[in-house]
């Protein structure tokens, strides 16, 4: 994912059962633990009025579910009496006309019930898609608007978890567990009261086993739960570790500390083997349990129920009915559970959803016009004073002037607000104060968009999305023609590397594709050649390359800054002796200014900086 100045940042992938990410393992669900919201009551509320859209279908899914229920739990009624029919026929005349009609209305339930648990379940997963699909557009619309400042503030993982991870769990969760919820407890309240209006003894006698198997369940949920959350710690631990391992390979290597290594990782993988297997062995009881309950159940139906049926204060047909609505009582117990703690997983989602949508944005430039343009190139710094956080200003007093076509070079040390200039000149930042004109118009008046159009950027840090070389080089300027593209790298020496490739222009480059950092930025140097804006921006725009190629590309960079008010940020002094005017920053400060000859004779901090470089080379 590229940020707003195009510069490359790693997408993070956050691990599962990690902050931000889906939950990975808890009791009930055979290994999940919800996240807790810090306000469950206040994010659910926020939740469905975000989704107020979708709440008729939401309720027409709910009654739906509620009726399909109410179905499923009538039929053991109308089972008990075809059984009651046939058994009545095993000593005496069969009255099979009954017995048909009783089937056939069952039949017909059962599929009234079917037809309204599928279109109930269309309903929901139309919503929750279309809940999903316009979370994620609100997302992609806030990030355009957020300032560059809140993702160097911000990890890319963190944004990217809230995109993949957070928008899924909470409308799907929302939704779905909503509708099951409902389902669940019409059906849990149906197939009670259905019990109690059958036969009241025996609907206590079934439903005491399945209530004390639920409280058993609940105390093994209680007890597996930190124990899951340890887990998923331990995971992470044994994860970062071995990301650590991998990436440091060859450092490890050189000092010889695989041992340590592998000391360190039998530690993790150890107490990670500990807390999993307590963890599964408790959370696995959970299941296990209420099946036992439910067996359990079945056994005193019938137990009691025969005793009953003997007597004559029930039929046989009721015991049916009972070994029926038992595991209809019995099943949504354990559900509800997972359905509140699928609700949980939504309103933590939700929650973070929310944090990222009520962040400060950029300032609205609806009213503001654009640029008049095409810059002729004439900038200036007037008093600039700037910081990244309050209170500590990186740029103190800064006043520049760069006439038309001259070629600015910024040099110092690091820290020292050389790339800051450049991002306030590209308005990625607000000023603290003074004022920075392009041909005499205020830049903080006009729109960022139309002033980042006179310029041509090209960053330390390459960037490059999945797709042909050609849609790489053409992203600045889509209008460019296969002539200008192939100019443009000859003008650079890309041409070479291209003819190499197995499909030229069209091969598909990629993050991992088999592409030098150095030819990733002659890319990138081809893109802001193609641009063709009147300005041009050039931050260590060589840094990537070896000294051959860079001869190269500094004589197709000289090329492409004629007539053009560069600005150059350069470490290697060497790249920028002629530069028609230098500007030497320390500390937020420019403390020399002057061409390369003039900073020589003056024998201050540029000449240290200098000769310190020629020593080393």
């Amino acid at each position: 994912m590229a940020s707003a100045n195009g510069k490359t940042t790693t997408a993070s992938v956050p691990r599962m059962g990690g902050p931000g990410g889906r939950p990975g393992g808890g009791p009930g669900g055979r290994g999940r633990v919800a996240e807790k919201p810090a306000d469950f009551g206040g994010t659910m509320v926020k939740l469905i009025s975000y989704n107020k859209r979708y709440i008729p279908a939401i309720l027409v899914s709910v009654l739906f579910a509620a009726a399909g229920s109410f179905l499923n739990v009538v039929g053991p009624h109308f089972i008990s009496k075809i059984t009651d029919i046939i058994s009545a026929g095993l000593t005496g005349p069969m009255d099979i006309a009954a017995a048909s009609r009783v089937a056939w209305m069952l039949v017909g339930l059962y599929l009234l019930g079917f037809v309204l648990n599928v279109v109930e379940g269309l309903i929901t997963t139309n919503v929750a898609q279309r809940s999903s699909q316009r979370m994620r557009a609100d997302l992609a619309r806030k990030i355009d608007r957020l300032p560059l400042g809140y993702f160097h503030d911000t990890s890319t993982g963190d944004v990217l978890s809230r995109m993949t991870n957070d928008v899924p769990t909470a409308s799907d969760a929302l939704t779905q567990s909503l509708g099951s919820l409902v389902s669940s407890l019409a059906t849990l309240v149906g197939s009670a009261a259905m019990m109690l209006v059958t036969s009241i003894p025996l609907a206590l006698a079934g439903m005491a086993s399945a209530v004390v198997g639920f409280v058993l369940m609940l105390f093994v949920v209680k007890a597996s739960q930190k124990l899951f959350v340890a887990q998923q710690s331990g995971l992470g631990s044994v994860n970062g570790h071995v990301e650590e391992t991998l990436s440091g390979q060859q450092v490890m290597r050189l000092y010889n500390g695989q041992a340590q290594a592998r000391r360190t990782f039998k530690g993790l993988n150890d107490d990670l083997y500990s807390t999993a297997w307590k963890s599964q062995v408790i959370g696995g009881i959970a299941m296990p349990l209420m099946s036992l309950m439910g067996n359990i159940s079945y056994v005193v139906v019938c137990v009691y129920g025969a005793a009953l049926a003997l007597d004559g204060v029930i039929t046989f047909g009721v015991i049916v009915a009972f070994m029926l609505y038992v595991r209809q009582f019995s099943q949504p117990l354990s559900q509800i559970s997972n359905m509140l703690t699928n609700l949980q997983s939504a309103a933590a989602a939700g929650e973070r959803f929310f944090q990222f949508m009520d962040a400060d944005e950029m300032e609205d430039e609806t009213g503001k016009p654009d640029f008049v343009g095409p810059a002729t190139g004439d900038v200036e710094f007037d008093h600039v004073r700037f910081g990244y956080e309050p209170g500590k200003t990186i740029i103190h007093d800064l006043s520049v002037h760069a006439y038309p076509g001259q070629k600015i070079a910024i040099v110092g040390p690091t820290g020292a607000g050389k790339s800051t200039l450049v991002n306030l000149l590209m308005r990625f930042y607000e000023l603290d104060g003074g004022q920075i004109r392009i041909d005499g118009q205020d830049i903080s008046a006009v729109t960022r968009q139309s002033v980042r159009d006179q310029f041509a950027m090209v960053l330390q840090e390459s960037w490059l999305f999945e797709g042909t070389v050609r849609e790489n080089i053409a992203f600045g300027n889509e209008e460019a023609t296969q002539e200008e593209i192939e100019a443009a790298c000859e003008a650079v020496g890309l041409t070479s590397y291209i003819n190499t490739l197995p499909n030229g222009y069209d091969t598909i480059l990629s993050e991992d594709g088999d592409i030098s950092a150095g030819q990733r930025q002659m890319v990138t140097i081809v893109r802001a050649m193609l641009q063709d804006a009147p300005m041009l921006i050039l931050d260590e725009a060589t840094s990537s390359v070896d000294t051959r190629t860079e001869q190269v590309i500094q004589r197709a960079m000289d090329a492409l800054m004629e007539e053009r008010t560069s600005f150059v940020i350069a470490h290697r002094l060497s790249t920028i002796r002629n530069a028609g005017y230098i500007l030497v920053m320390k500390d937020g400060d420019v403390i020399e200014r002057g061409n390369h000859e003039e900073l020589m004779a003056e024998g201050g901090f540029y000449a240290e900086l200098y000769q310190s470089q020629f020593e080393q080379g």
